[in-house]
């Protein structure tokens, strides 16, 4: 298993009510599987609509457990921002 950061940003941050935790997980899928075990209720919902990237790279819309993670990487969860 790779162990790397889960970083939370704007209401994904609020939701989980930290900045960031360490992951052990070898896909995307597994990691936010861990994640709304950790935090159920309205992280769960707000993962719904999030983006992701992982150590800088776009998911897109890739299947979360098709998408590999490297010890040491980063997975940054952004909700939707509104403004610009």
């Amino acid at each position: 298993m790779a162990k790397g950061t889960v970083r939370y940003w704007a209401a994904a941050k609020a939701a989980a009510g930290v900045a960031e935790e360490p992951y052990e997980a070898e896909t995307l899928g597994q990691a936010l599987d861990a994640v709304r075990t950790r935090h159920p209720g309205e992280l769960a919902r707000v993962l719904r609509r999030c983006s992701f990237l992982i150590d800088g790279d776009p998911v897109g819309t890739r299947g979360h457990e098709t998408v590999r993670l490297a010890e040491g990487g980063t997975v940054e969860v952004l909700p939707p921002f509104a403004g610009g």
